[in-house]
């Protein structure tokens, strides 16, 4: 199969996704079928992002852990870390790779390391475990062209986790803003009484504690609940119960 023809597959991967993000899965099970190999996206903090074997295997004993994490170990992470150019096929004598599989007598295995690097800022690794068979040129091409696809989603997934945090920043802030001095008050004293994101509220006694009348503390509510900051239902005599929709407002109420 070309060059061509195996980056086109990933190319279909962008095409699909559109707006959505790309699943790292997705990149992973190209890779493993067109590699022949197992294969691992992961983060810079050692979380796997994706992986896909090529066949079912045991893990060799002091790798039994791994069978239901979703973390390499801190020090492995710090090898790969410390890789800051593509590595090709390692053997398994090299401390960075990856024999994790209890293979058969006689089996070969390489490990390949890609960092995966965006806006000069290490993104994670692409790990490829081939068996008695060593990557080539245009493997390289493939798995680099693969990282550069992976770096971007990278940073457009912390782009979009920047714009999710500075909007609802923006919403609470104003939310607050519509609120008088004794509505704020009343505000802090209500998440105090609740002492975490949802609970039950009963007006009449934050009124007593802090002071104010009930009617404060109603249209505080009514304000934040119009700003989408928080829901709340009227359960008759027991009170009312609030659920914070927004957990910015508890940060900029210092709770």
């Amino acid at each position: 199969m070309s060059l061509l023809t195996r980056t086109r597959k990933l190319n279909r991967i962008l095409q699909k996704s559109g707006a959505e993000p790309v699943v790292f899965e997705d990149i992973c099970n190209i890779l493993s079928e067109d590699l022949d190999g197992d294969v691992f996206v992961v983060s810079r903090k050692g979380k796997i992002l994706g992986e896909q074997y090529k066949d079912n295997f045991k893990l060799k004993d002091k790798y039994k852990s791994m069978e239901n994490d979703i973390n390499f170990s801190e020090k492995y992470n710090d090898e790969l870390l410390g890789v800051y150019q593509t590595l090709i096929n390692l053997d398994q004598d090299d401390d960075r790779s990856l024999n994790i599989k209890d293979t058969t007598e006689g089996t070969k295995e390489y490990t390949s390391i890609i960092p995966i690097i965006g806006n000069r800022e290490r993104l994670g690794t692409i790990i490829v475990i081939s068996e008695n068979r060593e990557l080539d040129d245009d493997d390289i091409v493939l798995l680099e062209y693969s990282s550069a696809i992976i770096g971007l989603e990278i940073m457009r997934a912390k782009q979009i986790e920047r714009d999710v945090e500075k909007r609802e920043n923006d919403i609470v802030n104003l939310a607050i803003q519509t609120l008088s001095y004794s509505e704020e008050k009343a505000v802090e004293h209500i998440f105090r009484e609740l002492g975490g994101i949802e609970g039950l509220l009963v007006a009449s006694r934050v009124a007593d504690k802090a002071g104010i009348t009930r009617s404060v503390i109603v249209n505080a509510l009514r304000k934040l609940e119009s700003a989408g900051v928080i829901e709340s239902t009227s359960l008759g005599m027991k009170g009312t119960r609030i659920k914070v929709l927004n957990e910015k407002l508890l940060e900029k109420l210092d709770l």
